[in-house]
């Protein structure tokens, strides 16, 4: 890809997320990840209405009036975007590819966070940290973000999501709001998730295609593991080899839904043909 379209991939992303981001997401975004706490902003006359717990008695004895303490919420937080960049994510059957809505959804988080003035930053990762960039602030360091989703190229194209929240634990000291955007195609995450979770707010995005579910009866058919590169020459109409397939999907599935439930993380789960839109809000305000 050269720089003239990468730039022009980059503002159509910008001018499509960044409208997601100020007018639906940055809301509900305030709302349900909250800051590290209440810190002191000023102390004012009392006012009717005013809670009687937050009077001022030292600064109400000297001025011989009422007077009561002030607290604002200590919004600045910081969002971790996790990206899976395995080479599954490069499957897509209507229209789209995984890693297209990947980039939007992850494009829409990190504008939110940023019209709440907090840090973004990113782990792309396949069974190895491929890429890290340290949490900053800024629409020029959102953009930076941006231009790695879009170009960037793996070394490798298979998945540890364990490796990648292992290093998440040991590079992010403070609490963090953290997004797994992922197909969570993969098994064996469950301690290394329950860990990151006791520190962190963790959700997990899925990100799937309906073709992925069932394997259609098509005959003799070859087909390419898009993590091995191995090319098989399978059976579709074997009805045993298709429930083997579903029954296969299905338990990455469950394991996904139960592991992060237990660690007691979120979960959201969008297909590609679908509007991510909708699925966010909908988790946002459940919260």
């Amino acid at each position: 890809m050269d720089t003239k379209e990468l730039l022009k991939k980059v503002r159509k992303i910008e001018i499509k997320t960044r409208r997601l981001s100020d007018h639906i997401f940055s809301g509900e975004y305030h709302t349900s990840f909250k800051g590290r706490g209440m810190t002191f902003s000023e102390v004012r006359q009392y006012q009717y209405g005013d809670d009687i717990r937050a009077i001022d008695w030292n600064v109400t004895a000297r001025y011989n009036e009422a007077h009561v303490k002030v607290f604002e919420e200590e919004r600045e937080l910081t969002m971790m975007l996790m990206v899976d960049i395995s080479g599954s994510e490069s499957f897509g059957s209507k229209n789209q590819f995984k890693k297209d809505i990947v980039t939007e959804i992850a494009a829409t988080m990190a504008f939110s966070a940023t019209q709440n003035n907090d840090k973004i930053g990113l782990i792309l990762f396949s069974d190895a940290i491929e890429l890290y960039i340290p949490p900053k602030k800024g629409r020029s360091h959102v953009l930076r973000i941006i231009r790695e989703l879009l170009e960037f190229e793996p070394k490798s194209k298979k998945t540890d999501i364990a490796q990648a929240l292992k290093f998440l634990s040991g590079t992010q000291k403070k609490k963090a709001i953290v997004f797994v955007i992922s197909d969570f195609m993969a098994h064996g995450y469950e301690q290394t998730l329950k860990i990151a979770a006791k520190k962190h707010d963790i959700t997990g995005i899925r990100v799937y295609d309906s073709r992925e579910e069932k394997m259609p009866d098509l005959g003799m058919v070859p087909m390419l593991d898009a993590e091995t590169g191995a090319i098989d020459l399978i059976n579709t109409g074997s009805k045993q080899l298709r429930l083997q397939y579903e029954k296969q999907y299905h338990e990455k599935v469950d394991y996904f839904k139960e592991t992060f439930s237990k660690s007691g993380s979120g979960v959201v789960h969008t297909r590609v043909d679908e509007s991510y839109v909708t699925k966010l809000l909908s988790y946002f305000k459940s919260r």
